[in-house]
């Protein structure tokens, strides 16, 4: 089917559609190429329908969130991407009159400006996320986390649509947030209800400023990067988590270069790319990666960053 044939089957929704859109240029790696179709829906009426017709006419759909925890293959990616970056998914509500317990998000919305508001509205429950780059959708997907807290902590009920277009709710008691994944099978996360509680705003953002300032001197903020590119390992004798970056620095690979794509040499689980770099060189090396830690070690490291290929649909959602 080709773009202009696909194209067609939205025109008639409440819909704003762009062609070749540089999706790569625009992600937290900042390479990789285009996306045939990228929509931004305008209301959940026209979401739904597309996740309809895209079912009706076997087009692959993925969905974008904050362009973070993302690589896009330099070919780019066919289908259909969907972003929900129109005000209908990036409100935040809240009640207007008692104390203020749960306060409800859209997917669309940004999980560092979210946890920012409702630090300065005196609301806690996110704050522990400063600092991951994520879409709230998006972040709800993976379970979204790091040393300080995950987002499912804080989860009251989240809203999806299933594989037909039909709008689903699901209570935390129906919900399992385990070490980056949930067990969320819907496609897409339209919005999150969150339990907070009321505290002080200025200590909100003393904890917020100390969590950034360890993140700053840990982490190599400031290169092109899409936060930590491996899940950390379970050891087989403890059953623990064992970190992924320090597996690997003592694996030698700390600072290695493969083309434009360098492994950090401030956190070896974060892999960075030169302005102008390619996609395809952060993949290779993320395969090399696994490739010599399994030789070394016998451990098998498992992608954290999602990889978006031309006529590869399984992985159809990221941050």
């Amino acid at each position: 089917m080709t773009t202009r044939t696909t194209s067609g089957l939205f025109g008639d929704l409440a819909v704003d559609a762009e062609f070749d859109a540089p999706i790569g240029r625009d992600s937290w790696f900042a390479v990789g190429g285009t996306a045939d179709i990228l929509l931004h829906p305008h209301d959940a009426d026209a979401l739904s329908e597309i996740v309809r017709r895209c079912r009706r006419q076997g087009v692959p759909l993925r969905i974008l969130g904050e362009g973070a925890n993302l690589l896009i293959d330099d070919a780019g990616v066919d289908g259909v991407v969907v972003r929900l970056d129109r005000p209908a998914f990036r409100g935040l509500e809240r009640n207007a009159d008692g104390d203020i317990e749960l306060v409800r998000v859209g997917a669309g919305a940004d999980l560092a400006k979210t946890l920012m508001e409702l630090a300065r509205s005196g609301l806690a429950g996110l704050e522990a996320l400063m600092g991951v780059p994520a879409s709230i959708g998006g972040a709800i997907r993976m379970n979204a986390g790091g040393a300080f807290g995950s987002i499912g902590d804080a989860v009251h009920a989240v809203a999806c649509l299933d594989a037909h277009g039909a709008a689903r709710l699901y209570p935390a008691s129906e919900l399992r947030f385990d070490y980056r994944r949930t067990n969320i099978t819907d496609p897409i996360v339209t919005s999150a209800v969150f339990r907070v509680t009321p505290d002080d705003p200025v200590g909100l953002r003393a904890r917020i400023k100390e969590i950034a300032a360890y993140k700053k001197s840990t982490q190599p903020l400031a290169d092109k990067s899409a936060g930590c590119m491996f899940r950390n390992p379970t050891d087989p004798e403890t059953g623990e988590r064992t970190s992924a970056g320090r597996i690997i620095d003592e694996c030698g690979l700390k600072g290695f270069r493969l083309g434009s794509a360098l492994v950090s040499p401030v956190h070896a689980n974060f892999i960075t790319v030169d302005r102008g770099g390619r996609a395809r060189d952060a993949i290779r090396l993320g395969d090399e990666i696994i490739r010599r830690v399994r030789d070394a070690r016998g451990i098998e490291l498992e992608r954290e960053v999602v990889v978006w290929r031309r006529d590869d649909h399984e992985a159809s959602v990221e941050s």
